[in-house]
């Protein structure tokens, strides 16, 4: 399928509201990551979630849009969606959002990558060595965030990367999928898949009987027990429950309307939103090395980016 030049217009639109969306989700989840466990904070907001997608659901058609004939894809796609979040979220309370997301930029690469072999889309040698560069400006920020002696974060570092390729996955996946499935329906699968997930993880590790072995921050974060909100923490989780069900519908409205390669290059904005929360919520700011090393990935997208729009008269390569 062949996307028209407005619907990329409208598919970038969406990706850039979805962005906005996710930088306020991650801010909030990073201010309640000191008393909630990430199970819990999920459930709550998947819950809430899933009603507005349900409402969406409606609105473009009814129940008979969540019939596909390819479930296998949509389980798996669920699950890489739900490695991503874990993943990022266990990242963002060792280390300032805007570090944990300019690592995470590598996403857009995978997903150029991934498109090869599951979209069947051409990508030239030089768009293959614009990949290699951006992946240096990852190590260009991993490393000293691994060996610094201050403010050193060890493995967890990885936890992005491990983040941008479930969720690379799941932007190839979208793509394929949207052809045949409306965004509303691609969003409720998720939603399902975190209640789902949650609720195992709840019947496990729910009553924190984990958490006393665990010493790094973000296992603790993954295995505390959970806890009655207070009546101030019960807006967050609401708000929490309404971006999911945005950020779902945004994410796969923007993946289904034209190709990953164009819209994922649009995914940088969200480096500013995060700026933007962790220095006026957290009081953070990324190292300098970060900044080098997001300088060399957004590059690296842009120029795919570009290469990917060139008429295919002048295009080579």
């Amino acid at each position: 399928m062949t996307a028209t030049p407005e619907a990329s217009r409208i598919g970038i639109l969406f990706i850039l509201v979805g962005m906005f969306f996710i930088s306020v989700n991650d801010m909030l989840i990073k201010a309640l990551s000191g008393e909630y466990p990430l199970h819990q904070i999920v459930f709550a907001r998947s819950s809430i979630g899933i009603v507005f997608s349900v409402v969406i659901l409606q609105l473009e058609g009814g129940w008979h849009l969540l019939r596909t004939a390819h479930p296998g894809l949509h389980v798996l796609r669920a699950v890489l969606v739900v490695f991503a979040n874990s993943a990022f979220y266990a990242a963002i309370v060792v280390m300032p959002l805007a570090t944990a997301n300019a690592i995470y930029f590598v996403s857009p690469l995978i997903v150029t990558l991934l498109s090869i072999p599951v979209l069947g889309e051409i990508v030239g040698p030089r768009r293959i060595a614009a990949i290699v560069v951006g992946f240096g400006g990852v190590l260009l920020m991993i490393i000293p965030q691994m060996t610094a002696a201050e403010g050193a974060v060890g493995w967890a570092v990885l936890l992005p990367i491990m983040a941008a390729s479930g969720y690379a996955g799941m932007a190839v996946l979208t793509r394929k999928l949207g052809q045949t499935s409306r965004a509303s329906a691609l969003a409720i699968y998720l939603q399902m898949a975190f209640l789902v997930v949650s609720m195992m993880f709840f019947m496990v590790a729910g009553d924190g009987r984990f958490v006393d072995g665990a010493s790094n921050p973000s296992m603790t974060f993954l295995l505390r027990a959970w806890i009655w909100p207070t009546t101030a923490d019960l807006w967050p989780m609401l708000g929490l429950g309404l971006l999911s069900a945005a950020v779902g519908y945004s994410m796969s409205q923007a993946y289904r309307l034209t190709r990953a390669s164009v819209v994922a290059p649009f995914e940088y904005s969200l480096l500013i939103f995060a700026l933007f929360w962790g220095w006026t919520i957290f009081g953070e700011w990324p190292r300098a090395s970060v900044f080098a090393g997001a300088a060399v990935i957004i590059s690296a997208g842009i120029y795919i980016f570009l290469r990917e729009n060139k008429p295919r008269s002048v295009r080579r390569v």
